[in-house]
C-alpha cells in the first residue's frame, strides 16, 4: 500500500521533526508500505520552513511544498492533496498532539469497507477556547452538512484515493475540507484514541480564523442559512402582525391608552436589525460569488522540494 502523509505547518519549527520522527518509526514497522511525507508550509512567521527543507533534502520520502502568503490550513491541505500520490491519504497535525502510531487502526477501518476513518479523540487537552471552537463547528456540520451526531471530525483521518481525487475538483478559494468529505461519501467512522498534551507554544486558531472557519462551512456548502433567513423574516412578520392587531383593539376597548413609543422603538429596531442580519448574510454570499469569478487563487506557490517534475 502506497500511504500519504499530509501535513500543513505554521509555526511549528520545534515539533515538526518529532511529528516527522514517529512516521519514520512507524513506517519502519510496517517495511511491506511505501510512503511519502509532504509539508506544506503556510507561510509560517517562523523558521519551519528551513527546518521542512532540511528533512526534504535529507530524504526522499519528504516532499515540500512553500506558499507564498498565508492562505489558512484547509488550503495547505488542498495543496499537499493534489501532490499526493498514494493511494491512501492521511491528514496529520504539526504539533505533536496526534498519535501517528495509531495511523494503521485509521487504516484497519478503511481496508474494512469505510472510505473515510477519523479519529476521535477521548480527551480534549486543546484548552477551552479550542473546545468552544471544535463544539461549534460541530453543531454547525450537524445542521447544515448533515453530518452525523455521533461522528466526529478532527484533524487526524485518512481517506481512499478516490476520495482525495474528489476533494481536490474543488477550485474554490474557500475550501473546507469536513464539508468536502461529507459530500463526497456517507461511508465514514471514527477511531477512539487520546490526544497528547501540546509539546511547545499554542494553537495558530485565533477567534478571526475561527469565525473565518464557521463562515466558510456555513456559505460554502449549504444554503440552509438563506432558507432560515427566510423563516426568520416570516416569524418577525408574523410577530409584528400580531402586535399591531393587539395595539389597535386595545386602543378600540381603550381609548384613552396613550401611544407607545418605547415599545414602537422596540420593535423598529427588532425588525431592522433582523433585516441588516438577512441582508448581510446575502451579500456574503454574493461576495464569494464574485471572488470566485474573480479566479482568487485557493492558493500560490513559491517553490517545492522534492519533486520528480523539478528540473
Amino acid at each position: 500500500m502506497d500511504i500519504s502523509f499530509v501535513i500543513p505547518c505554521y509555526s511549528s519549527e520545534k515539533t515538526i521533526e518529532i511529528v516527522v520522527d514517529e512516521i519514520y518509526q512507524l513506517m519502519s514497522k510496517h517495511k511491506k508500505n511505501s510512503y511519502e511525507i509532504i509539508l506544506v508550509n503556510d507561510c509560517s512567521p517562523d523558521s519551519v520552513y528551513e527546518v521542512i527543507c532540511n528533512l526534504s533534502y535529507a530524504d526522499s520520502h519528504i516532499k515540500c511544498i512553500d506558499f507564498a502568503k498565508n492562505f489558512g490550513q484547509h488550503s495547505a491541505l488542498m495543496a499537499g492533496y493534489r501532490a499526493a500520490r498514494g493511494d491512501v491519504v492521511i491528514s496529520v497535525d504539526d504539533d505533536g498532539q496526534i498519535p501517528v502510531e495509531q495511523t494503521f487502526d485509521l487504516l484497519n477501518k478503511l481496508e474494512d469497507g469505510h472510505d473515510v476513518a477519523y479519529a476521535s479523540f477521548e480527551n480534549n487537552t486543546r484548552g477551552m477556547f479550542r473546545g468552544f471552537g471544535t463544539k461549534v463547528n460541530d453543531v454547525m456540520a450537524n445542521i447544515l452538512l448533515q453530518k452525523p451526531k455521533e461522528l466526529q471530525l478532527t484533524s487526524f483521518f485518512a481517506m481512499k484515493r478516490f476520495i482525495c481525487d474528489e476533494i481536490v475538483k474543488y477550485d474554490s478559494p474557500y475550501p473546507y475540507i469536513p464539508g468536502l468529505v461529507l459530500r463526497s461519501t456517507r461511508k465514514i467512522c471514527n477511531v477512539s484514541m487520546p490526544l497528547r498534551n501540546r509539546l511547545y507554544g499554542k494553537s495558530g486558531y485565533s477567534l478571526k480564523k475561527l469565525l473565518s472557519l464557521w463562515l466558510n462551512g456555513f456559505t460554502a456548502f449549504s444554503v440552509k442559512p438563506l432558507r432560515m433567513a427566510t423563516v426568520l423574516g416570516f416569524i418577525c412578520a408574523a410577530i409584528g402582525f400580531m402586535v399591531g392587531f393587539y395595539t389597535i383593539i386595545h386602543k378600540l376597548i381603550y381609548p384613552m391608552t396613550p401611544a407607545g413609543y418605547s415599545s414602537l422603538m422596540a420593535v423598529l429596531l427588532f425588525v431592522s436589525g433582523i433585516i441588516m442580519i438577512i441582508l448581510g448574510l446575502i451579500g456574503e454570499y454574493i461576495g464569494r460569488i464574485y471572488i470566485c469569478l474573480n479566479n482568487s487563487p485557493q492558493y500560490v506557490i513559491r517553490q517545492t522540494v522534492n519533486f520528480d517534475d523539478e528540473k
